[in-house]
């Protein structure tokens, strides 16, 4: 008996390593993205946006191709804030859209979505959430190569921001369903986790994730701490105290303490 769980533990250990692998790089490129597109150059609109988002939605590549038929998908992570402003372990989800129409061409892009309300974080805490789908949720979208008005932002409740390459002029996230990937949650934290254990409750924890967390709180952290002027002059830690210099051509005056003067006998 002890032989045949031996044999079963490593006949999974491989595939584990595996999907924790493919997991781990989908952390680490969306560590990678939070960089590329809030701080290289800095974005003062995004960085702002984040410092109010509840959640962000990371999808390090989406991948779309059409011709007349089209699609598009890729792999995210979503991690929420708490009220002290830590960032929770990711939960893995998939998005994925299809089209028809008079199309053609390849497109590579990058999205984060800035969950900035309540409502919107627990739309997406669903099994499966369709961008567009739920009237009661708000949608706007913002960036270069990114189709939709900017106006709409101050309102939504989930706004995009993307980067974009390819043949087509921009990319369409209307109608995109996000769905939850259960089995990559329980293969990177060990536990059949949901995604509102791990966002919400943060029950869950990988050190891998720490990266991403990290880099979340540099750019959305909502207290500014100063830093030091480099050209400033720096003052020593200790100074002794002044000593009166006489004015030119004068000698020093010398200052000393006098006796009490004797009082009369009466």
């Amino acid at each position: 008996m002890l032989r045949l769980a031996a044999i079963l533990l490593l006949t999974l250990l491989p595939a584990l390593a595996h999907a924790q692998g493919e997991q781990q790089t989908l952390v680490d490129r969306a560590t990678l993205t939070v960089e590329e597109m809030l701080g290289q150059p800095p974005d003062q609109q995004r960085t702002s946006t984040l410092r109010q988002s509840k959640a962000v939605m990371i999808c390090p590549r989406i991948f779309r191709a059409g011709f007349f038929f089209g699609g598009a998908g890729g792999d995210c992570v979503l991690v929420a804030r708490d009220g002290a402003g830590s960032w929770s372990a990711p939960a893995f989800y998939t998005i994925g859209s299809a089209s028809f129409g008079l199309q053609i061409g390849i497109q590579d892009a990058e999205v984060i979505f800035m969950v900035l309300t309540e409502r919107g974080l627990n739309a997406l805490l669903d099994s499966q959430f369709k961008l567009g789908g739920d009237a009661s949720v708000s949608f706007a979208t913002a960036g270069v190569g990114v189709e939709g008005a900017t106006t709409a932002a101050l309102r939504a409740d989930i706004l995009a921001f993307a980067q974009s390459r390819g043949l087509y002029a921009g990319i369409t996230l209307g109608g995109s369903l996000f769905s939850v990937k259960s089995e990559w949650n329980q293969a990177y934290y060990g536990q059949p986790y949901g995604a509102r254990q791990i966002v919400i409750q943060m029950t869950a924890n990988n050190p891998g994730a720490n990266p991403l967390r990290a880099m979340l709180a540099r750019y959305g952290s909502t207290q500014k701490v100063p830093m030091p002027d480099a050209a400033a002059p720096q003052e020593p830690l200790s100074q002794a105290p002044p000593t009166a210099e006489a004015p030119s051509g004068r000698a020093p005056v010398r200052q000393e303490s006098l006796p009490t003067p004797l009082q009369p006998a009466h």
